[in-house]
C-alpha cells in the first residue's frame, strides 16, 4: 500500500513537471495539440506570455517564438531609377511577429529563415517599384523619407499588383486558411500581414553608383577640375607676366631717370669743374701747361716696354729739361 502511494505520488510529480514550462522574456509560447494550434472558445490562438505556464502533459507541445524586433540586413542590390540610371542600394528592415499563430502556420513551424526569404523578396520588389518612379535627386534628397514610408506601408497593407513574391506569400496565406478552416479574419494575401509579420521600419543605409558609372563620373569630374586648374594657372601666368612687365617697366624707367639725373649732375659737375679749372688756369697759363704735361706723361709711360719715337727737341719733353728753360718757353 505504501509503495503504491509513493508510485502514484511520483507519477503526479512527473505529470506536474511535464505540464510546466517557462516562457522567457522576449519570447512567446504557442501550444500545439495533436499537431494543431491550441485555440480558445473564440477560436483565437492561445499565446503564452513570459512566465511560468502550464500545458497538458504528454499531449501538448510548446513552440517558442521570438517576440523581439528583428533586424534583417539586405545585400546591396542594383535598382533603376525613372531616368534609367543604375543605383546600388544597401538597406535593412526592422520587423516583428504580429500574429504568432499565423506566423507559425505560414512559415512551416516558425522558421525565421523562410519568413525572411519571403520578406526579402517582397521588399526587393516593392523597393524596385518605388525607386523606378523617382529620379536620382528625389531618391537621395527630399523624397527619401517618404520613399521608405511608402515601402513600409506597401509591405504591411499589400498592393493591387501581383509579383512572384506575392504569389509565394499568397500560397502561405492559403495554407493558413486551410489549416484554420477559414476561421481567420480576411487579410490581403499580398501583404506581410498574411504571414503574421509587421514591418516596423525600412531604411536605406547607403546609395552608391555602379563601379563603371562612378569611374566615368570621377573621370569627368577629374577632367573638369583639371580644366579649371589649367584655367587658373593660365590666369595666374597672365597676371604674373603683367606684374613682371610692370615691374620691368618700373625698373627701366627708374634706371633711365636715375641715369638721366646722373648725366645731368655729371654734366653740371664737369661744367663746374671746367669752370673752376678755367678760372684757376687762366690766372697762370704756364702752370696749366705744366699740369697738362704731367698728365700726358702719366698716361704715356705706363709700362717699361713702352717705346716713343720723338725728337729730343720735341715740345713734349720740355718739362723734362731744366725748369728754368721749360718755364721760359
Amino acid at each position: 500500500m505504501r509503495k503504491s502511494i509513493v508510485f502514484i505520488l511520483v507519477l503526479v510529480l512527473m505529470a506536474l513537471y511535464a505540464s510546466m514550462f517557462v516562457v522567457q522574456e522576449g519570447q512567446r509560447g504557442i501550444v500545439m495539440r495533436f499537431g494543431k494550434v491550441l485555440r480558445d472558445d473564440e477560436n483565437k490562438p492561445v499565446i503564452y506570455v513570459p512566465g511560468l505556464q502550464f500545458k497538458v502533459p504528454f499531449i501538448d507541445t510548446v513552440k517558442m517564438l521570438d517576440a523581439r524586433i528583428q533586424t534583417m540586413e539586405n545585400q546591396a542590390d542594383r535598382f533603376i531609377t525613372s531616368e534609367q540610371k543604375d543605383l546600388i542600394v544597401d538597406s535593412y528592415i526592422k520587423w516583428r511577429i504580429s500574429d504568432f499563430s499565423r506566423y507559425y502556420l505560414a512559415t512551416g513551424g516558425g522558421d525565421i529563415s523562410q519568413a525572411e526569404v519571403l520578406l526579402k523578396r517582397k521588399f526587393s520588389d516593392r523597393l524596385r517599384s518605388e525607386i523606378g518612379r523617382l529620379d536620382v535627386r528625389g531618391i537621395v534628397t527630399d523624397s527619401r523619407g517618404r520613399l521608405m514610408l511608402d515601402v513600409r506601408d506597401a509591405l504591411n497593407t499589400g498592393t493591387g499588383e501581383t509579383t512572384e513574391a506575392d504569389s509565394a506569400i499568397a500560397s502561405a496565406a492559403a495554407r493558413v486558411e486551410q489549416e484554420t478552416k477559414g476561421a481567420q479574419p480576411h487579410i490581403n494575401p499580398n501583404s506581410m500581414a498574411a504571414l503574421g509579420i509587421e514591418v516596423i521600419d525600412v531604411r536605406i543605409k547607403q546609395i552608391n553608383l555602379p563601379t563603371e558609372v562612378s569611374d566615368a563620373i570621377f573621370a569627368r569630374m577629374r577632367a573638369e577640375r583639371e580644366a579649371v586648374a589649367r584655367r587658373h594657372r593660365s590666369q595666374g601666368q597672365e597676371q604674373a607676366e603683367k606684374l613682371k612687365a610692370a615691374a620691368d617697366y618700373l625698373v627701366t624707367r627708374t634706371l633711365a631717370e636715375a641715369e638721366r639725373e646722373a648725366l645731368i649732375m655729371r654734366g653740371e659737375g664737369d661744367a663746374e669743374a671746367a669752370r673752376l679749372f678755367a678760372n684757376a688756369f687762366s690766372e697762370d697759363p704756364n702752370f696749366y701747361a705744366f699740369i697738362r704735361s704731367l698728365r700726358a706723361y702719366e698716361a704715356s709711360f705706363n709700362d717699361n716696354q713702352d717705346v716713343m719715337v720723338l725728337s729730343p727737341d720735341s715740345d713734349f719733353f720740355r718739362y723734362m729739361r731744366s725748369p728754368a728753360t721749360s718755364l721760359a718757353r
